[in-house]
């Protein structure tokens, strides 16, 4: 059985995929769970960018530094590297759904699909809100990494 791997992807790895793997990450640690993670963007535009000042100060805020992550493009590679990948919208996983390789094996999802009574709905994205929706966005992927992170340890 491969190791477990997730990779957590939005639009431009700069917001909610890092913010996701950052909670994630913290979840995995508190819980035992041995997991690679990381977090990349269907488009890159933001290619070897920091986080957003914002998602950077949100994180920090909750004891966790994510300034040190550069943003980075979702690679065919991918799909076969990681056993899950999570997406984080409607439009992330259409994306996702498009680019995978006919030889892919990892396992598609949204994040909230792992909370119950929160299948189908996306993590609210930020980008054009201020601070209050960084923190909407963190409660979101906190609560799925939750979800996700409890779900992967039973597997």
């Amino acid at each position: 059985m491969p190791k477990l791997s997730v990779l957590f992807v939005c639009l431009g790895n700069i917001c909610r995929s890092p913010l996701a793997e950052a909670a994630f990450r913290e979840e995995a640690k508190r819980i035992g769970l041995a997991i690679e993670i990381d977090s990349a963007g269907t488009g890159g535009w933001h290619a070897g960018e920091p986080p957003d000042r914002r998602a950077i100060a949100t994180a920090r805020k909750h004891g966790v530094d994510i300034s040190n992550h550069r943003a980075r493009k979702v690679t065919a590679d991918d799909f076969r590297c990681f056993t899950h990948i999570v997406g984080l919208d409607f439009e992330n996983l259409a994306d996702l759904q498009r680019l995978r390789p006919r030889d892919a094996t990892a396992d598609l999802s949204l994040l909230l699909d792992h909370v119950p009574d929160r299948s189908g709905e996306a993590v609210s994205d930020p980008w054009y809100g201020d601070m209050s929706d960084f923190e909407v966005t963190w409660n979101d992927v906190s609560v799925g990494a939750k979800a996700l992170a409890a779900e992967l340890a039973l597997a």
